[in-house]
């Protein structure tokens, strides 16, 4: 069978993820369409409402104030309203379920789900050297969790993001990172071993649970040995320069471009297909001329005419950063068209009005991918459409075969 004829999709589905890689080096040359990717990007805060929606729908909206600053790229995205996750609250706590979807954050005996990044990524599997990547502004919070719950730590450092993905380690430091995995693996076929032991003695709920547990073992060693190729690989060259860290935690914008910046080099070289980046709250006053608050104190401005303006200061600067993000991924040309072609860009909240910590009809907007863009899609405001609907859609189209996420009814069309 000619190599040509083969459907990525149907390939994958029948011979099982971990031939996707070579597939993808051997096919690479032959096919005129790059894999897919998916962008996540959180400003926890919110959007000021008037300031974000147009007034009117489809697609020959007038452009509202935010939405003016990326006019441009117009064709390039759709504007949702009326979407949101069911069972939210807890004033920021829906912070951590925004890519998620779990009911009820920061209740007693809340337990966060897996994350849509996170469920990509195990679906994805190691076809890049790094299956996901989180970023953030400030720290290590992420939105990004694992199928049991626990928080994968974001990178906030630019500097240190750009030694991970393109610096190659010198040889004993690569030999030392093998070692590691090396004793990783004999733990786990040491925990294996003991299988049969632990199963005799156990009740059915504890055999249950054992099942489950080796089960994560055995998807463990895959992901170890999977990750070990890629140790003895060298890491893509750029043309870049190290970036050089924004130390003022109030200089959220110059952190943001930073951030920005690292992600055409990223989705370029294929090292990761699925990321995600946090805007956080905390960063006190912004460095920005006419602003002399806190973001989260103007956040919840209390129709205070001079909060409000000076929170849109902050949100257009916001925007602007996310112009200028959009403007890079087109200037790559790929595959017969640009890097944002094939990445599904998001940005938006958790909250759709951060004055009274409203989690209902959340700012969202979904650029790239190659789909048909350039109107406004209204959902009811409210009864919300599951934001999880968008997620299953980007799932699809980034190769994902799922037609249910969280708390989805469906796959979002417009």
């Amino acid at each position: 069978m000619s190599s040509l004829s083969l459907n990525r999709r149907t390939f994958l589905r029948a011979s099982g993820i971990t031939l996707a890689l070579p597939m993808l080096e051997a096919f690479g040359k032959v096919s005129a369409t790059p894999p897919k990717r998916a962008l996540f990007i959180c400003n926890t805060l919110g959007f000021f409402s008037p300031s974000f929606y147009p007034k009117s729908t489809g697609q020959n909206y007038k452009a509202s104030e935010y939405l003016s600053l990326l006019d441009r790229h117009r064709d390039d995205f759709t504007v949702f309203s009326g979407l949101s996750h069911p069972g939210q609250g807890g004033e920021h706590q829906c912070e951590m379920t925004w890519l998620s979807a779990a009911r009820n954050p920061g209740r007693d005996g809340f337990q966060n789900s897996i994350s849509v990044d996170q469920f990509a990524a195990d679906q994805l599997g190691y076809v890049t050297r790094f299956p996901s990547l989180s970023l953030s502004s400030d720290g290590v919070k992420s939105q990004s969790f694992t199928g049991n719950g626990v928080m994968i730590p974001a990178m906030a450092r630019p500097s240190q993001v750009f030694a991970k993905l393109f610096l190659q380690g010198k040889p004993h430091e690569v030999t030392r990172e093998k070692q590691k995995l090396g004793d990783g693996r004999s733990i786990l076929d040491s925990l294996s071993d003991q299988r049969s032991r632990l199963l005799r003695n156990a009740s059915q709920a504890d055999r249950d649970t054992l099942h489950g547990y080796f089960e994560a073992v055995r998807q463990t060693e895959r992901d170890l040995s999977e990750a070990g190729v890629w140790i003895s690989r060298p890491k893509p060259k750029v043309d870049a320069e190290i970036p050089e860290d924004v130390a003022d935690k109030a200089d959220v914008l110059g952190r943001i471009k930073l951030l920005f910046q690292l992600l055409p080099l990223i989705i370029q070289t294929d090292s990761s297909r699925v990321i995600s980046i946090v805007v956080q709250h905390n960063h006190g006053i912004p460095i920005l001329n006419g602003v002399d608050s806190e973001h989260h104190n103007l956040s919840h401005h209390g129709r205070d005419p001079n909060k409000i303006a000076q929170l849109k200061l902050i949100e257009r600067a916001i925007v602007g950063e996310f112009d200028q993000l959009l403007t890079q991924l087109k200037s790559y040309e790929e595959g017969g068209g640009t890097l944002l072609d094939h990445t599904l860009t998001l940005l938006g909240s958790n909250l759709g009005n951060a004055a009274s910590h409203d989690p209902r009809n959340n700012p969202i907007l979904l650029a790239g991918g190659g789909l048909n863009h350039g109107g406004y899609q209204a959902h009811n405001q409210t009864d919300n459409t599951p934001l999880s609907n968008l997620y299953v859609r980007m799932l699809q189209e980034i190769g994902i075969e799922a037609d249910s996420f969280a708390s989805s009814s469906g796959a979002l069309s417009w």
